[in-house]
C-alpha cells in the first residue's frame, strides 16, 4: 500500500490489489486517500491570516471611527481559497468505474473496517457503526466540496459493487504536484482493479488537468504495490524515514513519482488516450 494524503486525520495513497500482498488492506490527501483518514479531509485550506488586534489603540489622537470599507477591503486582498471540484465519473476498463461516492455504499465502508490495515491508514472507523460510516461519506463530498481532491469509489461493472477508494489529492497543487492514495477491500483484490483504477487516475490527472506531478507514498514492504505503481509509469525516487505514522508507530516510505513530460509506460505514453 502507499502512504495517506491525510484526510481530517489522514488519507491512504496506495493500497496494493495482488493476492500476494501481505496484510494489505488500505494517499495526501496519501494521498494519501487514498483516504488515511487522510480522509482525504486533513489538507489544510489557506486563506487570510488572523485579523489584527483593533482594541488597544496605539495612536490615542488618531480618529477612531470606524471605516465602513476596510472589511471589505482587507477580504478583497486575502488569498483565494481552493475552489469546490466536481467529481467525474469514469471507467476504469471493461469491468469497473470509478464514480462519486454515494450514501449506499455504506456495505464498502463495512467491509474495510473490518481489515486489520485499512483504519489505521485512512479514516475508515475501525469499529463499524451506520453512523460513522456515513460520516465517512460525508468526508468524502466534503473534501469535493472545499477543493482538497478527487475521491472516488471503486464500482465492479458487473454487478454495481463497490470494491475500494482511490482519491486524487490536491493539498501541494500550487506548487505542481499532487498525490494518489488508494485502497481496496479483500473481496476486490487479484483482479487487476487497482492497477486499472491507477492508471486511469494518473492519466485523466496528468492530460486532461494537466498536472505537473504526481506522486505516491508506499511503504518498503509492499512489493505488489510498488509492483502496480512502476508497472503503470511511476519511478521509485528515494525513501523517506519515518515519513508516517501508522498506528502507534511512524513508518519508511518509499516515494514514487510520474512526471507529465516522462516517457511511455506500460508500452505507451501515460498521457496518450
Amino acid at each position: 500500500m502507499a502512504a495517506p494524503e491525510p484526510d481530517a486525520p489522514r488519507e491512504p495513497e496506495a493500497l496494493a490489489d495482488a493476492e500476494t500482498d501481505p496484510g494489505a488492506g488500505a494517499d495526501a490527501d496519501t494521498g494519501r486517500e487514498a483516504d488515511t483518514g487522510t480522509d482525504p479531509n486533513q489538507d489544510p485550506t489557506p486563506g487570510a491570516g488572523p485579523t489584527p488586534d483593533t482594541d488597544a489603540d496605539p495612536n490615542p489622537d488618531a480618529n477612531t471611527d470606524a471605516d465602513p470599507n476596510q472589511d471589505a477591503d482587507a477580504e478583497a486582498d486575502a488569498p483565494p481559497g481552493p475552489e469546490p471540484v466536481t467529481v467525474p465519473s469514469m471507467s476504469a476498463g471493461p469491468d469497473f468505474v470509478l464514480r462519486p461516492w454515494e450514501m449506499s455504499d455504506l456495505p464498502l465502508v463495512r467491509e474495510a473496517s473490518q481489515d486489520p490495515y485499512i483504519p489505521l491508514i485512512t479514516t475508515i472507523p475501525a469499529r463499524y457503526s451506520d453512523a460513522a460510516a456515513e460520516a465517512f461519506v460525508r468526508r468524502q463530498w466534503e473534501r469535493a466540496a472545499t477543493g482538497a481532491g478527487y475521491p472516488f469509489a471503486i464500482v465492479r461493472s458487473r454487478d454495481r459493487r463497490p470494491v475500494g477508494s482511490i482519491g486524487l489529492w490536491l493539498r501541494e497543487l500550487p506548487e505542481g504536484r499532487a498525490s494518489i492514495g488508494y485502497w481496496m477491500v479483500a473481496s476486490g483484490r487479484g483482479q487487476g482493479v487497482t492497477r486499472a483504477a491507477l492508471r486511469t487516475v494518473t492519466s485523466w490527472a496528468l492530460r486532461d488537468l494537466g498536472i505537473p506531478r504526481l506522486q505516491l507514498f508506499i511503504e518498503p514492504w509492499n512489493t505488489a504495490s510498488a509492483r502496480i505503481a512502476v508497472d503503470v509509469g511511476y519511478r521509485r525516487e528515494g525513501l523517506l524515514r519515518g515519513w508516517q505514522r501508522v498506528g502507534d508507530e511512524r513508518r519508511d516510505m518509499a516515494v514514487y513519482g510520474l512526471l507529465n513530460t516522462d516517457g511511455p509506460a506500460d508500452g505507451r505514453a501515460v498521457t496518450a488516450d
